[in-house]
């Protein structure tokens, strides 16, 4: 009867949006907040500290910079965290490889702020594909404001403060690497995380 086969096709959708819930991976710290277990510190550390859970990250006195990266590498995956800072600094998250970095704060070729935008590292430094749309109605000026970056095959999404603003696609960072923070060199700059976790997509 139309019913009853109208009601089965519904229970079956219904069934397989619970069963999509129940695959979708549960986000794990990476960041214990008290110090800087699971990541690949220097040694002597000028850079990385942590306090009252907050990994913070700054220039040493020459202005040199680093980037500070998990023991475990990682390929398809969904990072979370909060970022802060104030000022004209230049961060991200570095990921894959070769290397691909989702951009905090100033761009140093292009002089302009190019957050949760993708900086290629290639001749084509901030491809226009990979640059981040409607930021000035989500981002938080000198606050905490969450990033989730989802790298999946060929595809990286991002979304800030729960709103997706970046959709890019390329082929050419297909390999497993270690997640990083990074400061970058040149500049005096601050920056802050927390509630730093991931996920593996299988």
């Amino acid at each position: 009867m139309p019913g009853l086969a109208i009601t089965g096709i519904v229970a079956l959708s219904l069934l397989a949006v619970r069963v999509s819930a129940a695959e979708a991976p549960e986000p794990s710290s990476i960041f214990n907040g008290k110090d800087l277990a699971g990541w690949v510190a220097p040694e002597p550390n000028p850079f990385w500290k942590v306090q009252d859970g907050v990994l913070i990250g700054e220039n040493d006195a020459a202005l040199k910079g680093h980037v500070l990266r998990t023991a475990e590498t990682y390929q398809d995956f969904v990072i979370e965290l909060e970022a802060r800072w104030t000022g004209e600094i230049d961060s991200g998250i570095i990921f894959r490889k070769p290397e691909l970095q989702l951009q905090f704060g100033v761009s140093r070729s292009l002089k302009k702020d190019m957050t949760c935008s993708f900086y290629t590292g290639g001749q084509d430094k901030y491809p226009e594909a990979g640059r981040a749309k409607g930021l000035e109605s989500v981002m938080k000026e000198g606050a905490w404001n969450k990033v989730k970056l989802q790298a999946k095959g060929d595809s990286f999404i991002v979304w800030l403060n729960g709103q997706q603003v970046t959709e890019y696609r390329n082929a050419k960072y297909p390999a497993a690497g270690p997640v990083g923070l990074q400061i970058h060199p040149g500049l005096k700059m601050k920056v802050e995380f927390r509630n730093i976790r991931i996920a593996r997509l299988n």
